[in-house]
């Protein structure tokens, strides 16, 4: 917002040398102190909210998850992350005894995975990861009985990987895909996505929320075999949502997406002002 208040305070000057009228001045310096007002407010929100700066998803699109780092598996095996991902793999950051969202997540995808039109292990996988440390391959595989129960068809367990590790190798691989979460107490604040990986381990799609549907599941993962990273709606979201770690989703950017438009609003009728003083000119200067 800063560069619009400095574009706007410009634009003062600029329109009298053209002379442009005195409302359109007017018009102009009140939009550049109204949106250096909302940059101060936005400032002020941003300072209020620092105890969960670190908290959310900072998308990485593009970018490469670590492959090389090891966890262990539900059995106690230590596997290599490279091991598993070599097809589209939808990777759940969750932490196993968490009380509400994470099992909300994992019964919704579970509930998804049972109608997504996919084929389990071939077409796609699944890669839960504690971000608990303290968590153990015991709970791991307990958890695992009970989500692969849920799904009605022929779902090969090795097809969802349930797996533990150490503090940092978790955070080698939550930094790597922007997600960020802090511990409080034996409980986390933290986001709620799923990660969409292609079979190099390329990030293509963040899907928030607790609740995925099979359909945009399937995009991401056609997307995903074919190395494309998400659409551009996703940028369209960040820009106009913001998540909140205190709520768990995503909340609209009112003061951003409002000030934008009424910018973009402001401006159109400055330049239709413009336009329409140039060609009174003219027939004022054919007169006199």
């Amino acid at each position: 917002m800063n560069k619009l208040f400095i574009i706007v305070i410009y634009l003062g000057p600029l329109f009298i040398r053209m002379r442009i009228p005195f409302a359109i001045n007017v018009l102009v310096v009140s939009m550049g102190v109204i949106f250096f007002h909302g940059t101060l407010n936005a400032h002020v929100e941003h300072e209020g909210q620092k105890d969960f700066s670190r908290i959310g998803i900072d998308q990485k699109l593009g970018q490469l998850a670590p492959l090389d780092l090891a966890f262990a598996d539900e059995t106690g095996q230590r596997v290599i992350l490279r091991q598993l991902i070599h097809r589209p793999t939808i990777l759940v950051p969750v932490y196993l005894h968490c009380p509400n969202v994470c099992s909300l997540l994992l019964q919704n995808l579970a509930d998804a995975l049972n109608r997504l039109p996919a084929e389990p292990g071939k077409e796609y996988a699944v890669l839960s990861i504690s971000f608990d440390e303290t968590e153990k391959p015991d709970l791991a595989l307990q958890k695992k009985k009970t989500y692969l129960e849920m799904i009605q068809k022929p779902f090969p367990p090795d097809a969802w990987r349930f797996l533990t590790g150490d503090k940092e190798n978790i955070r080698k691989l939550t930094d790597a895909v922007g997600f960020h979460f802090k511990r409080v107490g034996e409980d986390f604040e933290h986001p709620v996505t799923l990660i969409i990986l292609a079979p190099d381990g390329k990030i293509i799609r963040y899907m928030v929320g607790a609740d995925p549907l099979p359909f945009d599941l399937k995009m991401a993962l056609v997307e995903a075999s074919q190395g494309k990273i998400g659409p551009a709606i996703n940028k369209v979201v960040r820009f106009c949502f913001s998540y909140d770690p205190k709520a768990n989703k995503l909340v609209f950017n009112t003061l951003k997406v409002t000030g934008t438009v009424t910018l973009l609003f402001a401006l159109s009728f400055i330049v239709f002002l413009f336009f329409k003083s140039k060609k009174q000119h003219p027939q004022e200067e054919q007169q006199e």
